[in-house]
């Protein structure tokens, strides 16, 4: 067997121990029923997924009505969700990886079609800088309140359903990210304006969470959070005020970072004089009080041991999952020269990709899939 440091097992502090560093990272596969429950598809998916992996992390799941994002995407909102969670759940363990899910609301990265005429909420009543965006409501404080009860809600629905761990997505644009960013958040309450206060509710997210795990989970349970280090608006945010927040995710008592990036060993989107990559920077705040899980087109065992080689716990693969569910089987059999780095349309039912996953592959990530023989 190989001897790469990515196959050598990693343990939390709280003593959960996962078998691997390489992680599934969440991703859209718009596979869940219009109501939001898990689809036998989707299992399915995972399950193929399940066997190399040392954590497997779903699609995001929409912890409230008003936070669903897109067609097909999964829901915790309510207790009939938990039946199919749990057979999802039991899926992704079935190899021995960790399953994780993944929460998280829209906010305005939404629309009033997907929300069946209900019109997207925000921080404040900003549109989004994209096309086709509409412009929210702002939350009352009653109602960013219920947000964060609702992100503990979907906590205790998903330790109910027997995972391993939540993953809270404060990344990507979405609302937690919303709240975070001066761009889209110009409240003058306890919930925004100052930097200080725009951290207050990822940061009572967090703690939610946390206060929930630590009630009706066991000790092992794991709580991530995924965050984006920069915006390119103006304003927007910046990569000081990240390593602001950072410190404060880690006080309340997450297990582990994700940093979300385009590609693992980016520098910064808003200053081209600074040569370090994003990570490093990162790194230097997070100081292994928590392990670190680094993604963005990684892809051959080279590129995950470089992330090992720089002290970093876990590295995550996406696209390259997509197209080869048994990579670490194969790295681990000494057979990487049968990795498929391409995806053929002829491959699509042996690597349980469905319909709506595929016409998603098909367009903005065509070219970084490597798609062939259309």
């Amino acid at each position: 067997m190989s001897d790469y440091q990515f196959l050598n097992a990693y343990t939390f502090a709280n003593g959960a121990t996962v078998k691997n560093r390489i992680v599934m990272p969440p991703m859209t596969e718009r596979s869940a029923f219009e109501n939001g429950v898990v689809s036998n598809d989707e299992i399915e998916y995972y399950r193929k997924r399940a066997g190399g992996v040392g954590m497997e992390i779903t699609g995001c799941a929409n912890v409230s009505k008003l936070g669903k994002g897109f067609e097909g995407e999964l829901s915790v909102t309510e207790d009939r969700d938990i039946p199919q969670l749990s057979r999802l759940a039991a899926a992704m363990k079935s190899q021995g990886a960790k399953a994780i899910l993944q929460i998280f609301d829209a906010g305005r990265m939404t629309n009033t079609a997907i929300l069946r005429g209900e019109q997207p909420v925000s921080a404040s009543a900003v549109k989004a800088t994209r096309a086709n965006s509409e412009t929210p409501r702002k939350l009352s404080e009653h109602e960013v309140e219920k947000i964060i009860k609702d992100f503990g809600a979907a906590t205790k629905r998903a330790i109910q359903a027997g995972f391993d761990g939540v993953e809270i997505h404060g990344a990507n644009t979405y609302l937690i990210q919303q709240f975070f960013s001066p761009d889209s958040n110009r409240r003058r309450d306890q919930w925004g304006g100052s930097l200080e206060q725009r951290m207050n509710f990822p940061v009572a997210v967090a703690e939610e969470v946390r206060r929930v795990a630590d009630q009706y989970a066991p000790r092992t349970f794991i709580v991530g959070y995924r965050i984006s280090p920069e915006e390119i608006e103006t304003p927007g945010i910046r990569l000081d005020d990240t390593l602001t927040l950072i410190p404060r995710l880690i006080k309340s008592g997450i297990d582990y970072l994700h940093v979300s990036l385009n590609k693992a060993w980016q520098t910064s989107l808003n200053d081209s004089t600074d040569s370090q990559p994003i990570i490093e920077k990162i790194q230097k705040v997070v100081d292994h009080q928590v392990p670190m899980i680094v993604v963005g087109q990684l892809t051959k065992p080279a590129d995950v041991e470089k992330v090992m080689d720089a002290g970093f716990e876990f590295a995550a693969m996406g696209q390259e999952l997509i197209r080869e569910p048994n990579w670490v089987q194969k790295v681990m059999a000494n057979d990487e020269k049968s990795i498929r780095y391409e995806l053929s349309p002829s491959d699509l039912d042996e690597l349980g990709i469905t319909e709506p996953l595929w016409d998603f592959l098909k367009g903005p990530f065509k070219d970084a899939i490597h798609i062939t023989n259309e």
